[in-house]
Parts: structure tokens; sequence; C-alpha cells
């Protein structure tokens, strides 16, 4: 992507994030120079990978695969010492498009995918085999705000504002907003999280985004703090 993709993508979505009044913390406005006139106190945001995180996964279609992150707290699996054992999200999804979260799951992490408002989430799920590819038969069976539903593989869950969905280990999903319904916020609330080493993709993929420098970072994405 270029950063001047990038920089609009964040600025897009600090719009969807103020049309339903939700904030971030004050990190999440520091220009670079803030960030290294900070260095000394961010140990532990860096270790984490709190902060803004903007990925095409490696498509090079960002309208249509892909989103802008903000990870607000987390922990490292490691290490208990650092963060904290639970991780919160931001996931904002452009209405321009149909953008979605490739196909995927998690070794370790269980986590509940909420609708923060805006718009209308869908989200398509499958169970994995053993050896990680995709069972295309067997039925879904998953909690939604502590109600047990059951899903056909591959169906399209419509999840409307104020409500959420639990994905365990091993459960495949891809998801996304339904495309004119607005600008949809999703909420990630999780054990802690790894985007290192705890993702499994249906398809190979590129979970940090190659950046084409075509004018100054606004911001540093999670996977830029080396720079810093």
């Amino acid at each position: 992507m270029k950063r001047s993709e990038i920089n609009q993508a964040i600025e897009n979505a600090k719009k969807a994030l103020a049309d339903i009044q939700f904030c971030l913390p004050m990190f999440a406005y520091w220009t670079w120079d803030e960030w290294k006139e900070n260095k000394e106190a961010i140990s532990s945001i860096k270790q984490v990978m709190q902060g803004w995180d903007v990925t095409d996964f490696g498509s090079d279609d960002f309208k249509n695969v892909g989103a802008v992150l903000f990870t607000i707290r987390n922990g490292n699996l490691y290490n208990p010492n650092i963060g904290v054992p639970y991780c919160e999200k931001i996931i904002v999804f452009d209405d321009t498009e149909k953008q979605v979260i490739p196909l995927h799951f998690h070794n370790n992490k269980t986590e509940d995918i909420i609708n923060r408002g805006n718009g209308i989430m869908e989200i398509e799920l499958f169970n994995s085999k053993t050896d990680a590819s995709i069972n295309y038969a067997s039925i879904i069976e998953v909690y939604m705000d502590g109600i047990k539903h059951t899903f056909k593989p591959g169906e399209i869950i419509k999840i409307l504002p104020g409500n959420s969905i639990t994905l365990t280990p091993g459960l495949y999903h891809r998801f996304g907003g339904k495309k004119g319904a607005g600008n949809l916020v999703v909420g990630e609330v999780s054990k802690i999280n790894d985007d290192n080493m705890d993702n499994v993709f249906a398809e190979k993929q590129k979970r940090f985004t190659d950046t084409v420098e075509d004018e100054a970072a606004n911001h540093p994405l999670v996977n830029e703090y080396v720079n810093l």
C-alpha cells in the first residue's frame, strides 16, 4: 500500500469512530515526533503492539481485502509481566466497497467480535480439520451474546449493532461490513493477541502490508515500531 493510502485510511477510521463517539487513547493521535519524544515510556506499548494497523494482507486491493485496526490494550503470551492478560481492538471497515478480513483461524485466541455500530457485520464460519484444512461439511455451533446458535458452513451471519459472536480456536472466520450499510466499526475482546504467530490463513496471506513511501507518515503502524 502507498503511505498516502494508509494515512487516508486512518483519517477515515478516525471519522467513523467519532461518528459513534468512540474515543481512542491519546497515543493514537501522536505524530511520529511525539512517539520519539515519548520513547522512554512506550516500551510496553511497542512490545505488545498496541496502536494502528492498516493492512491489505498483501492483496494490493485494500478496497476489498483489509481493514484499519487499532489495538487498544494487549499482553505478551510469553511474559505475563508485560501488558495485560487480554486484548481489545477496534476494527473499521470502509463502506466504499465490501472490505473483508480473509478466512483464517487462531490456534490460541478466543475472541468476541462485536458490532459497535454504524453498519451491519457479515461473517461466515467453517470448522477446521486436524490438518488445518477447511471442513466444508460440518455444522457450526457458536455462541452469540451467550446464546447458542447453529449454522451451516459458509452461511452468511448478519450481526447488528450491539450484538456479538464468540469465536473459538480452530474456527475459520471471514468477516466485514455489508456494502451500503455504512462504515462498520467492530470491537474485538479476546485473549492475548499475537499477530505474528497465532493466525492460520486458508490461503497464503501477508499479515502486515509492505509500504510504498510516497508521502510522510502521520502515525507509525504497529509493525513499524522498530523504526522508532
